[in-house]
């Protein structure tokens, strides 16, 4: 059988400490942890010493740290200014990734939304994207954009444009199907074959559509229907089903991460606990019916 590794996000668990965000992903069997690259957790200005204490914590509880999942970037609307304090966060990030032996680093182009999008505002983050690409070839480290809603790569084919642009094999993509949904672009067996060698790993969330927002769990969105709500849900109750998505990547062969995004209203390791399990329980599915 082929070997999946889950990893929880530590952005939900950002009323613990990280070394707390930690021994929970462990406690409650996560392989590893990606780490929010914001306060209290990581940010460019975390020391070394405490860069290098969270390695140490993370080997003590047998945890791999696959991604950093930076905040910075958003090149496409920024000033040049701001591009620039944004890469120099970039690059220090990517020492970080070398220290907490991360293999790579997430990183926003910015938006706006794809169909609001012009020419420029891809020219742009491309730019900036193939410089930040040079710096983490040099650190033997790989730059992700996550298909997220709101930005220039909200759909597999608006990813892909912006990739064609930069040309550069270190950028790879984030696909997440809970992204997508909100969107209304499919996730399914067609992105996988789409997306190709560029998909690099993959984060798992639930949602659902909701008539409006402002209870516990809820946000809303632009998208091309106009301003839409949505409620975060537990993994298998909402109306993102990545059990087609998953079947799709055993398919394609896919040995990577699945991370854990888990946003809904619920205690933190209550979620964590639930949605692992269900994961971990459609993989077998998919596994097991993989030959029929």
């Amino acid at each position: 059988m082929q070997t999946i590794k889950y990893a929880a996000f530590s952005g939900a668990l950002m009323a613990y400490s990280i070394q707390e965000a930690m021994a929970t992903a462990a406690r409650l069997g996560f392989d590893g942890i990606e780490i929010a690259c914001r306060e209290p957790h990581l940010s460019p200005d975390t020391s070394r010493r405490r860069v290098d204490e969270m390695r140490t914590v993370a080997d003590g509880l047998g945890l791999d740290i696959p991604v950093l999942a930076g905040y910075m970037g958003n090149f496409s609307e920024a000033s040049d200014r701001e591009c620039e304090a944004a890469y120099e966060a970039f690059c220090a990030m990517l020492e970080h990734a070398d220290r907490l032996r991360a293999d790579a680093l997430r990183l926003f182009p910015g938006g706006p939304n794809a169909f609001l999008a012009h020419d420029y505002h891809y020219e742009k983050a491309a730019f900036w994207l193939r410089r930040c690409a040079a710096e983490a070839a040099r650190s033997g480290k790989r730059i992700l954009l996550e298909i997220h809603n709101n930005s220039l790569v909200e759909t597999p084919d608006s990813a892909l444009r912006l990739l064609g642009l930069v040309n550069d094999d270190t950028v790879g993509l984030i696909h997440d199907a809970g992204n997508m949904y909100i969107v209304g672009t499919g996730f399914g067996r067609e992105s996988v074959a789409r997306l190709g060698k560029h998909l690099r790993h993959v984060h798992v969330k639930d949602e659902k559509r909701i008539g409006a927002s402002g209870e516990p769990g809820t946000f809303k969105n632009r998208t091309a229907r106009g301003e839409e709500h949505f409620l975060q849900c537990r993994l298998g109750e909402g109306d993102v089903d990545h059990r087609e998505l998953f079947a799709a990547l055993q398919a394609a062969d896919y040995r990577g991460w699945l991370t854990l995004e888990c946003f809904a209203p619920w205690p933190p390791e209550e979620q964590l606990a639930h949605d692992l399990a269900v994961a971990k329980a459609w993989w077998r599915d998919g596994e097991e019916h993989r030959d029929d």
